[in-house]
């Protein structure tokens, strides 16, 4: 199916494309990597009257380490960042990226684009929330940081304002002996996981955990920190009991519903099994071991 007729618009900065969303009116839609509004568009399921391609926009697509933090601009492409050497430092970031749908995804798709579209099956939310993360957005009044955790509202609902746009992603980086893992279940690379989990510990001199944050991907509108879950482990040498209490207590915080990728009860068995191996890798990487992780598949 073609998608309805629509005019298009390049933008040369941020502000010309808020203005364009001003005098263009409800019906514009702004489009960065398209992996989302695209295929929407050919199904006439989004039916905008002007795309406003912010693709030309300079210095929208770096990646920058400085001063602890890392910013991503709102174009920073999935590939990029799975590339990044910046990014290599911090896992959570590379295994969220490197298994983002397919290569074509990851190459065209971006980190603004997936938190502006606020879609409770994407990756970068529930890996996000796991680090000290704020949004940069850009307006016709000037720029507003937003913490990531109230950046979402709700599914397919965030803070932006309807002539606002993300500007940056920054991350800060995560203190010594810290470590994360992100770990997702899906059917085949192309399609949506059926849950996933975020984990990023960080341990005491005495191999404690002095800080965890447990996030749970697809398993409700929004992605969900899991506190009676961290709870479990704060404080606590972590081992094979403890992690089985943390996994139970996320069992406890997902809010699934049965859909084509599975019953709400085989999300909540699947969730727990994930937080339970995203907590021994994140565990393990922050003792200094090099460990992979990123999505499993059917069949695998």
């Amino acid at each position: 199916m073609y998608a309805h007729p629509f005019s298009y618009h390049r933008a040369q900065s941020l502000g010309e494309a808020t203005k364009l969303l001003h005098q263009l009116g409800e019906e514009a839609r702004v489009i960065a990597g398209g992996q989302s509004l695209i295929p929407l568009m050919k199904m006439r399921l989004a039916r905008p009257s002007a795309l406003i391609d912010i693709n030309f926009v300079p210095g929208l697509a770096g990646i920058k380490s400085q001063d602890g933090e890392i910013r991503f601009g709102a174009l920073a492409r999935h590939a990029d960042i799975e590339m990044s050497e910046d990014v290599a430092g911090i896992p959570i970031l590379h295994d969220c990226a490197a298994g983002i749908a397919d290569v074509q995804v990851r190459n065209q798709g971006t980190i603004g684009g997936s938190l502006a579209e606020a879609d409770p099956s994407g990756d970068w939310g529930a890996t996000l929330l796991t680090l000290e993360t704020s949004v940069v957005c850009s307006g016709a009044e000037g720029e507003r940081a937003v913490k990531l955790e109230e950046f979402f509202k709700d599914a397919y609902t965030t803070v932006l304002g309807r002539e606002e746009l993300v500007r940056d992603v920054i991350v800060k980086k995560p203190a010594k002996n810290s470590g994360g893992a992100y770990v997702a279940f899906k059917r085949s690379a192309p399609v949506y996981a059926t849950a996933s989990a975020a984990v990023q510990l960080t341990l005491d001199a005495k191999e404690h955990c002095k800080e965890a944050r447990i996030v749970l991907g697809c398993v409700g509108l929004t992605a969900i920190r899991a506190k009676q879950a961290e709870a479990e482990l704060q404080g606590k040498r972590i081992d094979e009991r403890a992690a089985g209490r943390a996994a139970e207590a996320a069992r406890e915080a997902a809010e699934p519903q049965s859909d084509m990728r599975g019953s709400a009860e085989y999300k909540r068995a699947l969730v727990a099994a994930l937080v339970k191996r995203a907590i021994g890798i994140a565990l393990r990487r922050a003792g200094g071991e090099r460990v992979e992780a990123g999505h499993e598949y059917v069949g695998r």
